[in-house]
């Protein structure tokens, strides 16, 4: 075993160990007592509930991480690369396309490794708990068609990059990093526009209150908005939210059939101001950056280890390839990934607090808000006292009871 090999595995069992930590604190920062906050929306049933919802979800995540760190050590230890490199290359079919389907079938075993869990988290945990709506027939579709459109969109550009790497010597990194940006610019169109209709109806909402009342609040903050549509969201989960996919004139704002059910007008154009604080604090565009930052940075270091001996020894390979390096790099940049999710997940959060600070001060309703806040939170079951330890590592946004606070704090 090599340094390479010791690096990976250390980083392993550390990202392993910390998310273990963190989900044993957040069991022990579960309270029996209902925040005064949530005392009229919450009863005594529901709030245990949400309780034992965050338990189960806990220990299925322990057995599923579990399960998987003991996959991937299996793999690696057995001999899996090595022997389906080796099978690969029989059938000289070149090395870009070996490439691939090199790539092609971990992404399979992995995913036929993990389909049992996925089975159980739909069809029993989200059913257990009521959330659950989507039917066999529909979790195989969504299946096939991720497959087919990871193939013809993601495989393409993997091809081209797998070229770059081989044939462009030191300058490959920067060829990489320009196609991933412009592959990721690209897809902010392509994803609103044509993949997500294909696992979702998108219908334009109807006139009346809410239609007028979300476009008159877009007028009054000179957001242009377009299109609005309601999402059947219903199709597969209870569970309700809201989003805007898409830049420039592509945008389109999309709410859950589950969302226009469950709250009022007032508060969905509330929701609906936050979403649209993300973009008028120009978060959207800060993410991007941070991401074409972030895939600058993979691909300088990968032009630096991807070719090493000893990282294709630590996996037992005997022959060196781009393609194998660039898997194998992959769990090389884990350290760092840890790091730099940890510091988006900050970013994140913050950027919460502004777009909620953004709606309460263009919407002139607070308290719209934070009603709003607290129903999603009770109708998606959300734990309400999360341990500090484990909103640092896992959560985008801040707890609720936080938002809550700090959206009347910006208010007075």
């Amino acid at each position: 075993m090599n340094a390479f090999a010791i690096i990976i595995l250390l980083t392993i069992a550390l990202g392993y160990l910390l998310d273990l930590i963190s989900n044993v604190l957040n069991l022990k920062a579960l309270s029996p007592e209902l925040p005064r906050e949530f005392e009229s929306i919450y009863d005594a049933d529901k709030y245990r509930r949400s309780q034992e919802y965050a338990r189960a979800r806990t220990r299925f995540g322990f057995v599923a991480n579990t399960y998987s760190l003991a996959i991937v050590l299996a793999f690696w230890f057995l001999g899996g690369f090595p022997f389906v490199d080796q099978w690969l290359r029989g059938f000289e079919f070149g090395e870009i396309l070996t490439g691939l389907l090199f790539i092609l079938v971990l992404v399979v075993a992995k995913s036929i490794a993990g389909l049992p869990f996925g089975l159980y988290s739909t069809f029993v945990l989200e059913e257990r708990f009521g959330f659950n709506k989507t039917t066999v027939a529909t979790f195989i579709t969504d299946r096939i068609k991720e497959f087919i459109i990871g193939c013809l969109i993601g495989g393409p550009v993997l091809a081209l990059v797998l070229y770059f790497l081989q044939a462009t010597g030191d300058a490959a990194w920067l060829y990489c990093w320009a196609l991933t940006v412009a592959f990721t610019l690209v897809m902010q169109f392509v994803i609103p526009t044509w993949v997500m209709p294909l696992f979702n109806k998108f219908s334009p909402i109807e006139d009346g209150e809410l239609k007028q009342a979300i476009m008159e609040y877009a007028a009054s903050v000179s957001f242009p908005l377009r299109n609005v549509f309601v999402i059947d969201g219903s199709r597969r989960s209870s569970k309700s939210n809201a989003f805007f996919a898409g830049l420039g004139k592509n945008k389109r704002l999309a709410l859950y059939d589950t969302l226009i059910d469950s709250q009022t007008v007032p508060e969905i154009v509330a929701v609906v101001a936050h979403e649209v604080g993300h973009f008028k604090c120009r978060h959207v565009v800060k993410g991007l950056i941070m991401s074409v930052l972030h895939t600058g940075l993979m691909f300088f270091l990968l032009s630096y280890f991807i070719s090493h001996p000893g990282l294709f020894e630590a996996f037992y390979m005997e022959q060196v390839s781009v393609y194998a390096g660039l898997v194998f790099f992959g769990m090389l940049f884990s350290p760092i990934e840890m790091v730099l999710s940890v510091f988006m997940q900050v970013v994140s959060r913050k950027h919460e607090y502004e777009a909620d600070h953004y709606a309460a001060s263009t919407f002139g309703d607070g308290e719209a808000l934070v009603s709003a806040l607290k129903k999603l939170s009770v109708h998606n079951l959300v734990n309400l006292t999360p341990h500090p330890f484990h909103v640092f590592l896992n959560f985008s946004h801040p707890p609720i009871l936080d938002r809550i606070e700090a959206i009347r704090a910006g208010a007075k």
